[in-house]
């Protein structure tokens, strides 16, 4: 342990953690395609040698990171329930139910607006926008083909829809990732998010309607009348498959604790596989650790249906092991956001990015901004939400404004914005899977880039911005120095 005292980094020593991180994630992830986890421990790890040099302990390097990873495990728990949850409605039949009765809905004589609404509801049960794209958005291309139809604005539809309900459902990664990072609960994130998502939803749902009617035949497509039947095969559906969503709904609405309502859930799920799917406990048990799979249907006497591809997509998912990959990655992040707290490097930069700030406005702009310029330099979504959160976090909470407007606006500005840089994981594979190029897309893809207008036009207004409650406040700041008082003390020590 060092005895002597803390000293104060000079800029460029504060700096060095922050500006290190960047360098890796966009060599080592952006050009070499280096695991983002391995970078951020690397990050982690001179972040630790600054707050060495500048007198602190490994003790207070070690404290100052479980204090940030003991922030965070709640959300971690829902993340890990997530996971079960998706299993357990997907073997319990919810989630093959809730595609069905959504398949249905399809209408070639909208095509464009059908495309958005089929691809929004499918991507809100399942959770996924990749495998909303892959499977259904797939289908209505093939529809679009032989119609036709303009390729682009079904393409731009089926983004819109797939990342609309990706944004919004309790099963999407990140979507509980996000208020992980910005400090704030699942639910209030997601009810915040309705500020900016559902006028956007409903300015893309007006402009598909006008751009897409057309005088074509209404009989269902092929590939979606496959998909029904075999999905009718495989699944025994029934009124009562729908009782565990409406018990997230219920639950939601009437702001119940989260992790034992998901419990709960996941339980009505499992006894709808043993009572109607036929599946034995332990099937149903795998299914909620590790996720469904096809081959699982051998043991409720199903073995000899085959399953054709699209369904294979959309049902082969979830488990509590499927998110694993995200709790690492909070993990890691949180280990360096926990090192560099004590560097003072946030602080700094911070400082140095709020000179522009003097309003809700401003603050909210610049959290556009830096979210936009993370989705470009690094091509990873879930950086686009980390790094903006632990850069503004503090600013949010300093102007008195809820966590749940910076998770609100990382979303805007991050996960939703991803599928249309050409050079994303997310806008390769939507560009590859609809074979519309990204560029030819974008300018459809209306939910995605309206949100950000909508999220200045209420930050200058005032309206739909959460402030904190006084209370709240006075405890963050008795907190902070509660938390500056004890690593002075053990650095002194």
């Amino acid at each position: 342990m060092k005895n002597e005292m803390v000293s104060t980094p000079s800029v460029g020593l504060a700096l060095l953690p922050i500006l290190t991180m960047v360098l890796f994630l966009v060599v080592g992830y952006g050009i070499l395609g280096l695991p983002i986890e391995s970078l951020l421990l690397a990050s982690a790890i001179v972040a630790s040698g600054v707050a060495w040099k500048l007198g602190y302990s490994w003790n207070d390097i070690q404290n100052s990171i479980v204090d940030r990873l003991s922030q965070a495990l709640p959300a971690v728990f829902i993340l890990v329930l997530v996971g079960g949850l998706i299993g357990s409605w997907m073997i319990g039949g919810t989630i093959p139910m809730l595609v069905y009765y959504g398949l249905k809905f399809i209408s070639p004589e909208y095509l464009i607006l059908t495309a958005f609404l089929v691809t929004s509801f499918v991507s809100l049960c399942t959770g996924t926008s990749w495998g909303s794209a892959g499977t259904v958005g797939v289908a209505l291309m093939g529809v679009a083909t032989g119609m036709d139809a303009n390729l682009a604005a079904v393409a731009g539809a089926v983004v819109s829809g797939a990342y609309f309900g990706d944004k919004l459902s309790p099963l999407s990664d990140s979507t509980n990732f996000a208020p992980v990072v910005a400090g704030t609960d699942l639910y209030s994130h997601i009810q915040h998010m309705l500020w900016t998502t559902i006028p956007a939803f409903l300015l893309a749902s007006i402009v598909f309607f006008f751009a897409g009617s057309s005088e074509v035949s209404t009989a269902i497509p092929e590939n979606i009348i496959a998909i029904l039947a075999n999905l009718d095969e495989l699944f025994t559906l029934n009124i009562f498959l729908l009782l565990p969503p409406a018990l997230i709904l219920w639950g939601a609405i009437r702001k119940l604790p989260t992790i034992p309502l998901m419990v709960t859930a996941i339980v009505i799920a499992i006894a709808n596989a043993i009572i109607f799917q036929g599946f034995d406990l332990s099937t149903a048990l795998t299914s909620m650790l590790n996720g469904f799979n096809a081959s699982m249907l051998a043991n409720a006497g199903l073995g000899d249906i085959e399953v054709i591809n699209d369904v294979l997509t959309l049902v082969n998912r979830g488990g509590m092991n499927s998110m694993m990959s995200v709790v690492l990655l909070v993990f890691c992040a949180f280990s360096f956001a926990g090192a560099l707290t004590l560097t003072g490097g946030l602080k700094v930069l911070v400082e140095l990015l709020s000179k522009g700030i003097k309003g809700t406005t401003s603050l909210i702009g610049a959290t556009i901004v830096t979210t936009l310029a993370v989705v470009c330099t690094t091509s990873d979504g879930k950086l686009a939400l980390l790094i903006p959160s632990e850069l503004f976090r503090d600013t949010y909470k300093r102007m008195q404004l809820d966590p749940k407007n910076l998770s609100r606006t990382i979303e805007d500005a991050g996960t939703v914005i991803e599928p249309l840089i050409p050079w994303t994981n997310a806008g390769v594979f939507m560009a590859a899977t609809l074979g519309v190029s990204t560029l030819d897309y974008l300018p459809w893809a209306v939910q995605n880039y309206s949100g950000i207008f909508f999220a200045m036009i209420w930050a200058s207004s005032g309206i739909g911005i959460a402030k904190l409650k006084v209370v709240a406040v006075k405890d963050h700041v008795k907190e902070q120095d509660k938390t500056e008082n004890s690593t002075t003390a053990s650095a002194v020590a």
